[in-house]
C-alpha cells in the first residue's frame, strides 16, 4: 500500500483559515474557563490500565463506563503491545498501583492493510528507514492473544494475571472477548 501524500495546507484550515489546532486550543480555553482541580492523583481509581487503538471511532470512556480518574489508558496505531506500550504499562503498574491490564483492538483496523512494506517506502520517500516496526497484523484476534502473551511474559510487569483481550465491534460497539486458547 503506497503511503498516502500528505493534505494540502489549506485543508487543515476552515473557511475562516482557523486552524484544527486553533479550534482545539479555543476549546481547551472555553474548557479551562469551568475546569475544577479534580483533587485526585495520577493512581487510577480502578487499579486498571487499558491499552487500545487510537482509532477515532472507539470512545473509550463511554465503552467501558468510565470515569475521569477511573484508568491508565494507553492508546497507540493497533492497540498493539510494543516496548513503548511495555514501558507504559510498567510505570503504570510499578508507580502508580494498577493491578489489571485491558487490551482493545477493533474491527476494520488501518493496520490490517498495512505490511512492513510500509517502512522500505518511508525510506525511500525520506531518505531513512524508520527504527519501529509497523506491527501490522491480518488477525485482529491472532494480534489480541500476541499482545496478551507479550504483557504476561515481560519480566519488568509484576501483575500479569489478570489481563484479558477484546475485539472492538466499530458497527455495534459491543466487545468481544479474545481467550489465549
Amino acid at each position: 500500500m503506497p503511503i498516502p501524500a500528505p493534505l494540502p495546507a489549506e485543508s487543515t484550515a476552515d473557511a475562516a483559515g482557523e486552524s484544527v489546532i486553533d479550534r482545539l486550543v479555543a476549546a481547551n480555553r472555553r474548557y479551562a474557563a469551568d475546569f475544577h482541580d479534580p483533587g485526585m492523583d495520577a493512581r487510577p481509581v480502578l487499579k486498571v490500565a487499558v491499552v487500545a487503538c487510537m482509532d477515532a471511532r472507539i470512545d473509550l470512556h463511554a465503552a467501558l463506563g468510565l470515569e475521569l480518574g477511573d484508568c491508565h489508558t494507553i492508546r497507540n496505531a493497533g492497540g498493539v503491545v510494543t516496548d513503548d506500550t511495555i514501558r507504559s504499562l510498567t510505570i503504570s503498574q510499578r508507580a502508580l498501583g494498577t493491578r489489571s491490564v485491558v487490551l482493545i483492538h477493533h474491527t476494520g483496523c488501518g493496520l490490517q492493510s498495512l505490511t512492513e512494506d510500509f517502512r522500505t517506502e518511508l525510506e525511500r520517500e525520506v531518505g531513512q528507514r524508520p527504527t519501529w516496526a509497523v506491527e501490522a497484523f491480518s488477525d485482529a484476534d491472532q494480534d489480541v492473544r500476541q499482545s496478551m502473551a507479550r504483557v504476561r511474559t515481560s519480566p519488568f510487569l509484576p501483575h500479569t494475571d489478570d489481563v484479558r483481550g477484546f475485539v472492538f465491534d466499530v458497527h455495534t460497539g459491543l466487545l468481544r472477548e479474545i481467550t489465549t486458547e
